[in-house]
């Protein structure tokens, strides 16, 4: 379970909110929303523990993830804005080394599934990955979801730049990682396509 307790973010001299608190449980996904400017990426860098709250605490399984440290970074999968893939890489060798890594599972053979679980013919899977479109960038990005056995995934914007059958593919790993009993919290501006008992929906305001 991950708990946010009374969390205050200040970015320069403006607030972006206070005494935020929310919980979220085995089997549930936290879609947190709101515009721009408005505060998601700093608390999903709160969960990460890249950016200490302001006021407040983060609890993983009862316990300040301050306290936990590398034992509450072992149980996530981070993927941000940004696709944090080499572009002199192939989409094979980026998977690979972003698995070895977060101490997944780098097996070739596993990275080469995950890739085509994501839609990418196995042709491109050897192409530098600088002669891909965005959206074919992002599915290697997102393919880390089909080698990660954490509990707790963390994504911004994890639909930027896909089509509608790479965002079908996404929202259906998410679905199975529910379904197993993992956890997720998405910064999105787009509807997240899963029952709405497996759907929490957290609103931040300027």
């Amino acid at each position: 379970m991950l708990q946010a307790v009374a969390l205050s973010c200040t970015r320069g001299e403006r607030r972006l909110f206070s005494n935020l608190s929310v919980t979220l449980r085995p089997g549930t996904l936290l879609a947190v929303v709101g515009e721009n400017g408005s505060g998601k990426t700093s608390l999903l860098r709160m969960f990460c523990s890249l950016l200490p709250p302001e006021q407040g605490s983060i609890l993983w399984q009862g316990q300040d993830i301050r306290e936990l440290k590398e034992l509450y970074c072992a149980q996530l999968t981070y993927i941000g804005h940004l696709n944090g893939i080499k572009d002199d890489l192939t989409p094979l060798e980026n998977l690979t080394v972003a698995a070895s890594l977060s101490g997944d599972d780098s097996s070739g053979l596993l990275a080469q599934v995950a890739l085509e679980a994501v839609g990418l013919k196995r042709a491109i899977h050897a192409l530098p990955t600088k002669v891909l479109s965005q959206g074919q960038k992002r599915r290697v990005a997102l393919a880390r979801l089909w080698l990660s056995t954490r509990p707790l995934w963390l994504l911004d914007e994890p639909f930027t730049s896909l089509d509608a059958t790479a965002t079908s593919l996404v929202t259906q790993r998410l679905q199975s990682h529910l379904q197993h009993g993992g956890m997720a919290v998405v910064v999105t501006h787009q509807e997240v396509a899963l029952p709405s008992d497996a759907v929490q929906r957290l609103r931040l305001t300027e």
